[in-house]
């Protein structure tokens, strides 16, 4: 066999067939080159699922929600009890708001809860109410069958102890003044918060000035009970009556159906949502019936006397006294206040109809008292007035 070249040799020697070290290598590159290769791939194909999953999630979510957000949500203010009666007597809603809220009318005639019909007292005062001892009085060991509704001046905060019934029970309140439309409003806006709790079914208008001169079971017993409103309404053709109608009201309000009343009324729920809803004849009112026209005298006496007469007893149940004259009734304090004074208000010698049968017990509140009349009738409530 001839013998190979010296050069062959040393080209073999030179690129040898199995160069375990560089295999190695070459090995160890493509392992990474794979691995550096598949990561990205992981970490791409993470992104493009991140991003198509929420762009599907956010079309579904508006069909399909499969959160209720009640996580932010305060159970509590979607309960029937928040909404059938609201615990806080204050709000942020603007009258036309609280307007259309309170005259919300269920269709179902059955209550989803079991419901006592409440007495709403709506108090209407300029400030204090100096009679909050002698409420408070005759308010104890009721609760549950009142609510209590005060509307002050915008700035004006009542104060009273965390114990009394008047306590947060002030309502957003606007500017008011006398022999104006805004007394009207001031009505208006007492009825719609109390109309809020649907619990209360009737509602007495009272002032600063007003007292209680029967007991709580008489009083709730009677207005309860009542087939009848109690809103003063009468026709005089007298300067103080027909003298103030406008003739621009015809012929929507002609003279024949104007009347004349106290503005301390009461009335049961359904008269309550009416006149908060009603605004045709509350705008002739505005535009035509002036500070010498008196509206809060004479809008629900004659809305009542043109819809709703059957259902009014012609009368309050706020006793008062105009013997004296003028334009404000007389004021009574601490010397006016005795037994026998408090007893002919009870009992006054005349009689009315309740239920369409005759009765003594016509007036269950008195007004005009002077913060003076405080202490005395503390001293006479429980012999006379029963609480």
């Amino acid at each position: 066999m001839k013998p190979r070249p010296q050069a062959d040799q040393e080209e073999v020697d030179y690129f040898p067939t199995t160069p375990r070290k560089d295999q190695s290598i070459r090995w160890l590159v493509k392992l990474v080159t794979f691995l550096v290769v598949f990561m990205a791939g992981v970490v791409l194909g993470l992104s493009v699922s991140a991003h198509y999953t929420r762009h599907y999630n956010s079309r579904t979510e508006l069909f399909f929600p499969r959160a209720t957000y009640a996580g932010n949500c305060d159970k509590e203010s979607l309960s029937i009890k928040r909404f059938v009666q609201p615990t806080c007597s204050m709000h942020g809603m603007s009258d036309d708001e609280l307007f259309w809220r309170a005259t919300v009318v269920p269709i179902m005639a059955e209550y989803p809860f079991e419901r006592v019909p409440k007495v709403a007292f709506l108090f209407m005062t300029k400030g204090p109410l100096p009679f909050v001892p002698l409420w408070d009085r005759f308010f104890k060991g009721h609760r549950g069958l009142y609510s209590i509704y005060v509307h002050t001046l915008p700035d004006y905060k009542l104060s009273v102890p965390e114990t009394s019934a008047f306590y947060g029970r002030q309502i957003p309140s606007q500017e008011v003044s006398w022999g104006s439309i805004t007394l009207l409003d001031a009505e208006k806006r007492l009825l719609a918060n109390a109309l809020l709790d649907f619990s209360n079914e009737r509602f007495v208008l009272l002032s600063e000035s007003c007292i209680p001169v029967y007991s709580f079971p008489t009083v709730y017993e009677y207005l309860v009970n009542s087939a009848h409103s109690f809103v003063d309404s009468y026709d005089k053709d007298i300067q103080q009556a027909r003298g103030r109608y406008n003739w621009r009201m015809s012929p929507k309000i002609k003279l024949s159906q104007w009347r004349k009343g106290s503005e301390w009324f009461e009335l049961n729920r359904g008269l309550a949502i009416d006149i908060v809803a009603e605004h045709t004849y509350y705008s002739l009112f505005r535009k035509y019936c002036k500070p010498s026209c008196y509206p809060d005298e004479h809008y629900i006496p004659t809305y009542l006397n043109m819809f709703h007469g059957s259902l009014n007893a012609n009368r309050s149940v706020t006793w008062v006294d105009w013997s004296r004259g003028g334009s404000h009734p007389a004021r009574y304090g601490a010397a006016n206040i005795t037994v026998e004074f408090i007893q002919s208000i009870r009992n006054n010698g005349t009689s009315c109809m309740y239920n369409s049968r005759s009765t003594s017990v016509c007036f269950l509140f008195a007004r005009k008292f002077a913060p003076s009349a405080l202490a005395p009738l503390l001293n006479v409530s429980s012999t006379v007035m029963g609480f």
